[in-house]
């Protein structure tokens, strides 16, 4: 198939990470929105960009963009759209989203329900036939409006990206995989210097920082809804695609990973998904408090989630919990540390000003991202 164009969302405030990311990968960005980024290439860019996107929530054919104010124009503008050279006479579609900003079309079930009519319609008007047993393959659809411009994307990747395979056990309030890598490629972090999450739950800012160390595809252990197109997507291209991510691993690199939760158990589950992951021998996880955490060498980062206090019983506790930290931190020699968080009295709490707080939002809870710096090794400021 000739080039096509190719939608990735992703959480607003990243998308300078996926930037970053795509164009690592030699892909050709063509627009650059908020929260989601535009590239051009063929089928087996499609699936490179499954496998190794790590900031990524999916990975969109676009299938068309047009302009609608009415629902009449949004039938005719769907209709329009070459659907037949994507889904075959027995694939399930269906509008699996529709989203909406400053648009007069705003109801997501009237926007999914139209657009479905539409699309049958086409179907219906090429194949000839006036009956879909919809038995094949599925093709969900992603619709976004934005100031009456639509745009229609088909998903290839069926779960989100962040579904790497191997988290089955969680923490009560866990980072999504994908903002967690976003947050590392944010920071000047690198897999051979000295790594501490002390509040790592089910060890998801560990494992994606030992991942990422070892070269290890966030895409490697798992499928993705498009593999079933193979009319569309031969098979030797994802074949392919993971035959290159096996040949960028390195386990046999030198990491200083370290993941500590006051909880036994969730050091536990944190040991047991980094086996799944199977970066197990590149992190240490202990069973350590905040008020313990500490390290003789230099030149170090922080990087945590810690507790938002979204209970009750945490708000009691969290102007403490954040005092600690502070303390701790300010004990390392030379550290850098980063704070993700929606707590608002984080940097009070900590004892000092972040040198850069960028805004962040973790599905749809605005967060904090609180930077601060430590020396480069040599002496040099970040």
């Amino acid at each position: 198939m000739e080039k096509l164009e190719y939608i990735v969302p992703c959480h607003f405030g990243l998308e300078a990470v996926l930037k970053r990311e795509l164009t690592d990968l030699g892909l050709v960005i063509t627009c650059v929105e908020d929260g989601r980024i535009t590239f051009a290439g063929d089928c087996s860019a499609l699936c490179r960009a499954n496998v190794f996107l790590r900031s990524a929530e999916r990975v969109l054919i676009k299938i068309g963009s047009f302009h609608a104010e009415t629902f009449e124009e949004l039938f005719q503008g769907t209709r329009a759209l070459p659907w037949e050279a994507y889904i075959p006479k027995d694939g399930r579609f269906w509008v699996a989203k529709a989203a909406s900003v400053k648009s007069r079309l705003f109801s997501p079930s009237d926007i999914q329900s139209v657009m479905k009519k539409a699309m049958v319609e086409r179907m219906r008007s090429v194949h000839h036939i006036d009956w879909f047993a919809e038995s094949g393959a599925a093709y969900p659809v992603r619709v976004f409006i934005k100031k009456d411009e639509v745009t229609v994307g088909l998903d290839t990747s069926g779960e989100s990206l962040h579904k790497r395979g191997y988290r089955k056990l969680v923490a009560k309030a866990p980072i999504a995989e994908n903002l967690a890598a976003a947050l590392l490629m944010l920071t000047p972090w690198r897999g051979d210097r000295i790594l501490i999450d002390p509040f790592c739950g089910s060890g998801t800012i560990p494992i994606e920082a030992a991942m990422m160390a070892a070269h290890v595809a966030p895409g490697k252990n798992r499928s993705f809804l498009a593999e079933e197109w193979t009319k569309l997507i031969p098979d030797k291209l994802w074949r392919a695609a993971r035959e290159e991510a096996a040949d960028l691993e390195d386990f046999a690199v030198q990491t200083q990973i370290q993941g500590y939760d006051i909880d036994e158990e969730m050091v536990s589950i944190a040991r047991a998904n980094a086996r799944l992951a199977g970066v197990e021998e590149l992190i240490h996880f202990q069973q350590r408090g905040v008020e313990h955490l500490s390290h003789a060498k230099k030149y170090g980062f922080i990087l945590t989630n810690p507790p938002y206090g979204e209970r009750l019983e945490e708000k009691e506790n969290l102007q403490t919990l954040y005092r600690t930290l502070g303390e701790r931190y300010r004990a390392l020699d030379s550290w850098s540390m980063y704070v993700i968080t929606a707590y608002e009295q984080a940097e009070n709490a900590i004892g000092r000003k972040a040198d850069k707080n960028r805004k962040l939002y973790n599905g749809m809870m605005k967060t904090y991202f609180y930077q601060y710096m430590g020396p480069k090794p040599g002496g040099s400021k970040r």
